[in-house]
């Protein structure tokens, strides 16, 4: 079975939240870039459920799924990725207690998790993976649909 992974798309104080990734190792060429929050859905989880837990142990804050945005599958990942765009209701954000800040050595070749606030006219100039969503969030925000 192909993984499924969840992601948030989370408008907060006056831009919105991504994962900054610095020093990434276990990446060939790219080792500093931005990602949508998310990760793997656990067994038995709804999309909607995956993507509130992985955003309360990233940045530390409750969100309340408003719909889905985007979907993609990914060959080389073996993947199929949800986008969905989130709501912020409580919490502090960057609060984050979520394994990938653990300093547990099976992710030391992923770098550091830099939880972080942009506004949307900067986002055009991130590295922000995966591409093919950037574009369509960009659209969007330019459009004012987001």
């Amino acid at each position: 079975m192909e993984r499924i992974r969840v992601a948030g798309i989370i408008k907060i104080n006056g831009g919105y939240a991504f994962m900054h990734r610095k020093n990434v190792r276990k990446r060939k060429n790219i080792s500093d870039y931005y990602t949508f929050p998310g990760g793997g859905l656990e067994d038995g989880e709804t999309l909607e459920e995956g993507v509130i837990r992985e955003i309360k142990e990233e940045f530390g804050i409750t969100v309340k799924v408003v719909k889905k945005l985007y979907e993609m599958e990914s060959e080389k990942f073996k993947q199929k990725e949800y986008f969905f765009l989130c709501e912020y209701v409580d919490g502090i954000f960057g609060t984050g207690d979520g394994p990938e800040f653990s300093n547990d050595p099976k992710h030391a070749d992923s770098g550091d998790y830099l939880p972080e606030i942009i506004k949307k006219e900067e986002i055009e100039n991130l590295l922000l993976l995966p591409p093919e969503i950037k574009e369509k969030f960009v659209n969007d925000i330019k459009s004012g649909d987001l």
